[in-house]
């Protein structure tokens, strides 16, 4: 490398990040030690300091890298630090820093912490993040923050929060185009009001009980885990859209037109109908549907899903291209009433693929014939696969219905497959 030019040798340095690596060139000579402050991204690995001597500490190493660095703009830092640690740095490289990552572990017990001010708190000093990511925080405070004006992104995994303080730090990012909240804990009634947020996934923790009220306009991508109640208004931009509650029920979902819709998927335990229903109706231009939904029911009682005709579900969702059920929403499909009457001009006119996820050999008879229906009348259809999900009987009747799939499947060895 003594034969590259400086300019070289700076560049292919400068896509090191790896703060061991960088401590490391500063010692083999002082061309390369004179190139290390035009590196742009930092990270400090969860076990870099395990081992420190002399009375050296993180937040001292990490100061001394951070202030080597002329214009820093990725810093990522999983090992243990202070809040003074962390103010400092951030006082120094906070002005051209455009993506931080912290892991925070903060998640201890308010009366626990000491610091003053708060790691959260320190963030301010990044004024001009486009993207902030934070692992194990501790929010029961409103953070004492600017407006973040440049930053979009905002991800944290891991979290206790109060309801008050989320909605200030959300104040204070006027300009956000993701969020992302994974993990967290103890949320209860949560509004969120971005008018550029495109990109939306929330995971409750908890019991299930908490409800959503998201004002979002340019709303593309919004995905929900853990609530009860949610309330999105204006979604005439939203095109995928997952919501489940794998911890408890589902009792009403309130959306705007959905008319630029393309993806739906529900998941949970316990759906209202009223809620299972009303998605629907709204979501009857989509061209993927998921649906994992075991009971309904308004109460405590686990109740099965009412008759879906067949014909009318289908006439209803016109564009449907990709449709994966499990094994309620295919029970319901599969009453004796759904295909007594099918019009000599009906057809399913998009369907491409179907997953069927059958999981009882209760009704066979009319199972066998919402199976073949979807073959006889998707004209378009190249793959239906059949899941058979720990199906338990007493007696025959499960062997017979398995041997009348594996019948069906040999008649049409092109198109269906079995799991």
């Amino acid at each position: 490398m003594d034969s590259l030019p400086v300019a070289v040798v700076q560049y292919i340095l400068s896509t090191i990040n790896n703060a061991k690596d960088v401590a490391s060139c500063n010692c083999v000579s002082k061309k390369w030690k004179d190139s290390m402050p035009y590196i742009k991204s930092l990270y400090f690995p969860r076990s870099i300091f395990d081992n420190l001597k002399n009375g050296q500490t993180s937040d001292r190493i990490v100061m001394q890298i951070v202030s080597s660095i002329l214009q820093l703009e990725d810093l990522v830092v999983y090992c243990p630090f202070t809040s003074t640690g962390l103010a400092s740095w951030l006082s120094l490289a906070g002005s051209s820093l455009k993506n931080l990552e912290l892991r925070m572990d903060n998640l201890v017990d308010h009366i626990t912490t000491n610091d003053n001010p708060s790691k959260l708190d320190c963030l301010h000093a990044a004024r001009n993040i486009e993207t902030l990511r934070l692992w194990g925080v501790l929010m029961v405070d409103a953070p004492k923050w600017d407006t973040f004006h440049k930053l979009q992104s905002l991800e944290i995994v891991g979290a206790k929060m109060v309801d008050l303080a989320l909605a200030e730090a959300l104040r204070a990012i006027p300009n956000l185009t993701n969020l992302v909240l994974l993990g967290c804990e103890g949320l209860r009634t949560v509004w969120v009001e971005l008018f550029h947020l495109k990109h939306c996934k929330l995971d409750f923790y908890g019991s299930g009980s908490s409800s959503l009220t998201l004002t979002a306009p340019k709303i593309e991508y919004l995905e929900v885990q853990g609530c009860s109640l949610i309330r999105v208004r204006e979604t005439n931009c939203l095109k995928n859209l997952s919501l489940a509650n794998n911890a408890g029920r589902v009792y009403m979902v309130d959306f705007g037109k959905l008319m630029a819709l393309e993806s739906l998927s529900i998941r949970g335990v316990q759906w209202c109908w009223d809620a299972i229903n009303k998605m629907l109706q709204l979501a009857s231009e989509v061209t993927h549907l998921y649906m994992k939904v075991e009971f309904t029911g308004d109460f405590e009682a686990l109740l099965p899903f009412p008759e879906i005709d067949f014909v009318d579900f289908f006439k209803s969702h016109p564009k449907l291209k990709v449709f994966d059920i499990h094994g309620a929403m295919f029970a319901a499909l599969c009453q004796k009433n759904s295909l007594k009457k099918v019009d000599s001009t009906f057809m399913i006119p998009c369907l491409e693929e179907a997953m069927i996820t059958v999981r009882s050999p209760l009704n066979a008879e009319q199972k066998m014939n919402t199976l073949e229906s979807l073959v006889k009348f998707g004209k378009k259809l190249k793959k239906l696969k059949i899941k058979i999900l720990g199906m338990k009987s007493g007696h025959s009747s499960a062997d017979d219905f398995f041997e009348e799939i594996c019948r069906f499947r040999y008649m049409n060895q092109r198109l269906i497959s079995i799991e």
